[in-house]
């Protein structure tokens, strides 16, 4: 299997830790994303994700530009490295049960991976593992024929 790299999303749409809750939803509108990592002197310092914004502005009477980032979002992010395994990546995802994970080189925001990133190279694989099985079986069986 391949590495984290190979599938990490690379352009990281990143939010400053001094923002608001309504800051975040208005990048969510306008980038059509789900989550933000949320970084603080260029450093990734948790993450925000529209679960995190419905759940926690919705049982407060207060105003989602009154609600401060630091309110809503996660510290405990969870990363790997560009070199992970993704079968490693997969494993940790699995046993954290997270849908994102950060990429992360020398403390560096790299990337990013999510549930879906790994759906579809897991898929792309299996379809592509499923045609060279074909064409094997459909080799061995030609060879057998001649």
């Amino acid at each position: 299997m391949g590495l984290v790299r190979d599938i990490m999303i690379r352009a990281v749409i990143t939010i400053e830790h001094d923002k608001t809750a309504k800051d975040v939803a208005l990048i969510f509108a306008e980038k059509g994303i789900s989550s933000l990592v949320v970084v603080q002197d260029g450093k990734p310092i948790g993450l925000v994700t529209e679960r995190d914004l419905a759940r926690k502005v919705s049982t407060t009477d207060r105003k989602s530009i009154e609600v401060s980032l630091s309110e809503i979002m996660s510290a405990n992010f969870r990363w790997v490295e560009p070199m992970t395994p993704i079968e490693d990546a997969v494993q940790k995802m699995l046993n954290k049960n997270v849908r994102r994970l950060l990429v992360l080189e020398n403390d560096k925001l790299v990337g990013i991976i999510t549930e879906t990133d790994l759906a579809k190279y897991l898929r792309s694989k299996l379809l592509i593992d499923g045609a060279l099985d074909d064409v094997t079986a459909l080799s061995r069986k030609v060879v057998k024929t001649d």
